[in-house]
């Protein structure tokens, strides 16, 4: 093999990478993609480990896809303060209130919820346009964290507190074990805990509590990783991470991130190379997935507010 021949193929960067960085999915589905002849490139039919620049055209299931082989370019992360009532989801029969609505639009790449909330559910929900890092964010190999606070109706026993942390709940798909479950008190009928654990079943919080004979009549999603739902972002309200705030994430996560220029960070409102500590969850934040549990990030003074602020506005 010529020089030259060699040259070529190490020119760009591999396809089901290119794909994953804008969003269509994580690395492992876009290589499934290419094996299953979904994915072209230049009217061809691709192959696994094939590389791409960004002169070459490239289809997925006929749809042209605006790639973008520029290393240093940041993915976008943006928070959603979810209300209850609202869908996860692009495809709904009954017509409801859906997320992804809400969302700017973009060209060639799509939004990636990471860790879905069921209509019933409010809170933290986050998207991003790079596959590979929802991917790192939701697989249960990672075991990233998820914290809630819950309000059940009526109140747990010293006993069953023990049990959910120690033992745990067995349910049809399997045992639950919470990491961390702090009783957060209330009035009434009704009683507050704040709980986290390191996976995302379907509706795995509201079933440990019927399980145990605790209804839930709200359930807020507080923490995802290092990123805290900030209590100035309104219910029904979205605000976009800055530079260095997605860098932090990505090296959080072990994905690589380029360093940071002023032109990158004036594009997010961010300085280049920082990050917002009041977002970033100061325990977690130089903790890998799947490391433990750090020091609560804020008191029992109330179950429903997460200690962080949050002030870049989202672009179009």
């Amino acid at each position: 093999m010529s020089e030259q021949v060699k040259q070529q193929e190490q020119q760009g960067e591999r396809l089901q990478k290119v794909l994953a960085q804008v969003g269509l999915g994580s690395r492992r589905t876009m290589e499934e993609w290419i094996s299953a002849g979904r994915i072209t490139v230049n009217g061809e039919v691709a192959t696994l480990g094939m590389r791409v620049t960004e002169d070459d055209v490239v289809r997925a299931d006929k749809r042209i896809v605006h790639i973008k082989t520029n290393s240093s370019s940041l993915p976008r992360v943006l928070l959603y303060h979810k209300q209850e009532g609202e869908i996860v989801s692009r495809d709904d029969p009954e017509k409801r209130a859906n997320v992804f609505d809400k969302l700017p639009k973009l060209r060639g790449m799509k939004w990636i919820a990471i860790g879905r909330l069921d209509f019933n559910t409010s809170g933290l929900l986050i998207f991003t346009t790079s596959g590979d890092l929802a991917n790192r964010l939701m697989h249960p190999r990672f075991e990233v964290e998820r914290e809630y606070a819950v309000r059940v109706q009526g109140s747990m026993t010293d006993e069953q507190m023990e049990q959910m942390v120690k033992e745990g709940i067995t349910l049809e798909d399997g045992p639950v074990k919470f990491e961390k479950l702090t009783d957060e008190g209330g009035e009434g009928y009704n009683h507050w805990y704040r709980l986290m654990l390191k996976e995302g079943r379907n509706r795995i919080v509201r079933r440990t509590f019927d399980a145990l004979g605790l209804p839930i009549s709200r359930l807020i999603r507080v923490r995802f990783g290092i990123i805290n739902l900030p209590p100035r972002l309104k219910r029904g309200a979205l605000a976009e991470l800055g530079a260095g705030e997605v860098s932090q994430i990505l090296d959080w996560v072990g994905m690589e991130s380029k360093p940071i220029t002023e032109k990158a960070a004036e594009r997010t409102g961010s300085k280049a190379g920082k990050f917002d500590n009041e977002i970033m969850d100061a325990g977690l934040k130089n903790r890998k997935p799947g490391t433990g549990m750090s020091a609560a990030p804020h008191g029992k003074t109330d179950a429903r507010r997460s200690a962080t602020q949050f002030k870049n506005k989202v672009r179009p």
